[in-house]
């Protein structure tokens, strides 16, 4: 028998239409509210690139310490006072001097054992001598280059050498004695070491200086305990 039309207009066929405009209507709904979203994702966006890296947000701790405002990065960290610096600087300087004359027992008498020989006076020797290279460094960083440098250090070397090893002798008290060279001046000095004495300055330029000068400390931290965190200039800590 044929399917008889309702009165109220509620057919099958009148079903599927309402369906598919029920479909219709939730699927265009839906593309509205993505075109809505992704318009507000690429607005954000946008503003934060015209922003650019120098709004990160900073450390809103205020910094201790004189001189110091509200919003600087690393508040607690510091540079190593110029006692620190000669403290590790002496200290490489004696470690040095220790470790090459053991090279040079093994070299020229082929003693198994290393002897290596030094004296206190090196710790303040090397120290100074090396804090005044620093700051030479400092000067000469941008004027001259690395080859140039390393001659004045070299220079600088022979002449604090000869100077503190001759006020030690008038006192009976200079470690070394450079006799038996050839090329000696007093027994103070020797030009046999000017290579030695270059490759060291070039090696203290690039290693020593250069990485001490970035080291920092926290005047707030804990002995023992972590470091308060610094807060970051476009990513990066800028120590020199």
């Amino acid at each position: 028998m044929p399917t008889r039309r309702r009165e109220d207009g509620s057919g099958p066929r009148h079903c599927a239409r309402k369906e598919a405009g029920l479909g219709l209507f939730w699927t265009s709904s839906l593309m509205s509210e993505l075109r809505r979203a992704s318009t507000g994702v690429t607005s954000a966006v946008d503003f934060i690139s015209s922003r650019g890296p120098t709004d990160v947000r900073r450390d809103p701790t205020p910094a201790q310490g004189p001189g110091r405002g509200p919003g600087v990065g690393m508040a607690s960290a510091e540079p190593l006072t110029a006692l620190s610096r000669w403290y590790l600087y002496a200290i490489h300087g004696y470690f040095c001097e220790v470790m090459f004359t053991a090279a040079w027992e093994f070299v020229v008498n082929c003693n198994w054992k290393f002897p290596g020989v030094t004296s206190v006076w090196a710790l303040f020797i090397y120290g100074t001598s090396i804090l005044i290279v620093e700051k030479m460094y400092l000067r000469l960083r941008s004027r001259c280059p690395l080859l140039v440098r390393c001659l004045i250090y070299t220079l600088w070397t022979y002449l604090w050498e000869f100077t503190t090893g001759y006020i030690l002798r008038q006192f009976n008290a200079c470690p070394w004695d450079y006799s038996q060279f050839d090329f000696d001046f007093m027994g103070l000095i020797t030009l046999e070491y000017a290579v030695p004495w270059f490759c060291g300055a070039l090696i203290m330029e690039r290693f020593i200086i250069r990485n001490t000068l970035r080291l920092r400390f926290d005047q707030r931290a804990e002995p023992g305990g972590p470091g308060a965190p610094l807060a970051l200039a476009n990513g990066h800590v800028k120590t020199d």
